[in-house]
């Protein structure tokens, strides 16, 4: 996966960094070309002043060829010729100059290598006892050479504290330009799965203008399409209701006046079981439908008492438990919150139901509610069935998930009251009894 920071960085520090390259370069050149003409410039005028020295003092200055000492740590020589190239005083080692200077004074330059080390040697042309001679004096170039060392020196540390000073600002400046984006992507970090509202494209950058305007139009074409799937969910549900309902009372009274074939009544039993299975399913999709996240409203939450919704609700189950021949028992004191009295009602039907569904024939269930003890309400079923697998308990809270086969159910029950639970900011847990098996739920309203 390409990076647009990488990339940036790429395109900007490389041509810095060459820049700054040729930029080294130039100031090399500015720098030691000057001085190097300043060393060339001393030379010439040391071998004019030592021509006019011998053509005043005769040949005493060229000091029997020795090396001569300037007193800076350079070594220098110094000899005479004729016009035929003949050494007529001086350092023998000194070999006579290619060609005279054109003009007196005027000495030409050239590079050579004198007893082991590199010297610059600059010839100046005189009259010697009326004939033409020259005078070529070399020096060593040990203090060309510490200046151009210190030039390189002083331009290495500058050019690298530059270079570093550069890269670092555009780093900077590069993070900085895109902050945006980082800024972007923690406002849709921070959205819910099911928050689907435009973003607010005030003060984003020209740039992402565009890109906030497209993902928007995203947004809203995933929007309308959930809200689209959740009309027709809702309206399937709702137009099922009434001829399951009907169908259910025409199984009855078939069930209730037929008498005779055994095989035609298990049919009718069968069928009025699969119009219940129906029933029931039908009635889980709109409980689905009315906690899907994006249908919630917290304007519809109201003050009631939990206590009161449970009573009110637990009696439609009292002749499904007596029917199992379980003890259906309550533990109800006042326990008063927040919340939609529809989804509540899905809520407790559901943890109700599936605990009535997994506990055997003789068993118990158990339902309490109150005030808990950290503050808020709570709701706990209890019963004492086979219990569900502590590495299990994660998943019965997903759709569709039954880990009882041979139980008759959708596998929707807990999805909802999980859903319904996170709606009201409530927290949901599974535990087991303190004694025996059986499986506790308990939801923890704030």
């Amino acid at each position: 996966m390409s990076s647009i920071r990488l990339r940036l960085l790429k395109w900007l520090v490389g041509p810095i960094l060459v820049f700054n390259l040729g930029a080294a370069a130039l100031t090399y050149l500015l720098a030691w070309t000057p001085a190097q003409l300043a060393f060339d410039d001393g030379l010439r005028a040391a071998a004019g002043a030592l021509a006019g020295r011998v053509r005043a003092e005769g040949l005493a200055p060229l000091n029997d060829g020795q090396a001569l000492e300037d007193g800076v740590g350079e070594a220098g020589w110094a000899a005479l010729h004729d016009a035929q190239g003949r050494l007529l005083a001086g350092s023998p080692d000194l070999a006579p100059p290619p060609a005279p200077p054109p003009a007196p004074n005027n000495g030409a330059l050239r590079d050579a290598r004198l007893h082991g080390e590199p010297v610059r040697i600059a010839v100046a042309a005189l009259d010697w006892q009326g004939a033409p001679a020259t005078i070529t004096v070399a020096r060593t170039v040990r203090a060309r050479q510490g200046v151009r060392s210190a030039i390189v020196r002083s331009l290495v540390l500058l050019e690298g504290v530059f270079s570093l000073a550069l890269v670092g600002l555009v780093w900077l400046s590069v993070g900085n330009g895109l902050a945006p984006l980082a800024r972007l992507r923690a406002r849709l970090d921070a959205r819910g799965s099911a928050d689907l509202a435009p973003l607010d494209d005030a003060g984003m950058p020209r740039e992402l203008a565009p890109v906030v305007g497209a993902f928007n139009a995203l947004l809203g074409r995933i929007d309308a399409g959930a809200q689209a799937q959740d009309a027709f969910r809702a309206n399937v549900a709702h137009q099922l209701r009434t001829p399951l309902a009907g169908l259910r009372l025409q199984l009855e009274w078939l069930a209730a006046r037929h008498t005779g074939d055994p095989d035609s009544t298990r049919s009718l039993g069968l069928m009025l079981q699969a119009n219940e299975r129906m029933i029931r399913q039908t009635n889980q999709l709109l409980s689905l439908e009315r906690a899907e996240p994006n249908r919630f409203a917290r304007a519809r939450l109201q003050p009631l008492d939990l206590a009161a919704l449970v009573a009110e609700s637990i009696q439609h189950f009292v002749e499904q438990a007596a029917a199992k021949d379980i003890d259906l028992g309550f533990e109800l004191a006042p326990a008063p919150l927040q919340g939609d009295r529809f989804l509540l009602r899905d809520l407790v039907d559901n943890l109700v139901d599936n605990a009535l569904r997994y506990t055997p024939a003789g068993g118990r269930v158990t339902v309490a509610c109150g005030g808990a003890a950290q503050g808020g309400s709570f709701l706990r079923v209890e019963d004492n069935g086979p219990g569900i697998p502590a590495h299990q308990r994660q998943q019965v809270f997903e759709r569709f998930v039954r880990l009882d086969e041979k139980t008759v159910g959708s596998g929707l029950g807990l999805a909802i009251v999980r859903d319904i639970a996170n709606l009201h900011g409530a927290e949901l847990s599974l535990g087991e009894p303190g004694e025996g098996s059986g499986a506790v739920f308990t939801v923890v309203f704030p």
